[in-house]
């Protein structure tokens, strides 16, 4: 497994921007697909964003599509989530998650096909 290590989370207030770091370690970064999910309190984890090994495809939910934008430098071995015009109904803990794969086009949105999850970050957005 990799380990995740996320950072940027924060309080903001509706419309800002904020930018999510997850540094992963222990891996080839390059055989890991990466996505990000959240949890609001009381609520299920979602997911958020994912992005194939080489970062040639995404996937959004239909909730961020448009505001936020996931990619990743393996070279820093390093995936981003930047959202942009947030929303209070985002406020959660943010997690980074990675899931070993040998295509380099698969984009997986199902959190339990993960295998390697980060502490997580929490992002509130005030009103």
């Amino acid at each position: 497994q990799v380990q995740l290590v996320e950072s940027g989370g924060g309080l903001v207030q509706a419309g800002d921007s904020l930018r999510l770091s997850c540094a992963a370690s222990g891996r080839t970064f390059t055989n890991y697909v990466l996505g990000w999910f959240r949890q609001a309190p009381g609520k299920e984890r979602e997911f958020v964003a994912a992005i194939s090994r080489g970062g040639s495809r995404t996937n959004y939910a239909d909730s961020v599509k448009d505001r936020f934008t996931i990619s990743r430098d393996n070279a820093k071995n390093t995936v981003y989530l930047q959202m942009n015009s947030l929303k209070p109904e985002g406020t959660a803990v943010y997690y980074c998650a990675a899931r070993s794969s040998s295509s380099t086009f698969v984009v997986t949105t199902t959190p339990q096909t993960y295998d390697s999850w980060g502490q997580g970050t929490q992002v509130t957005v005030s009103s």
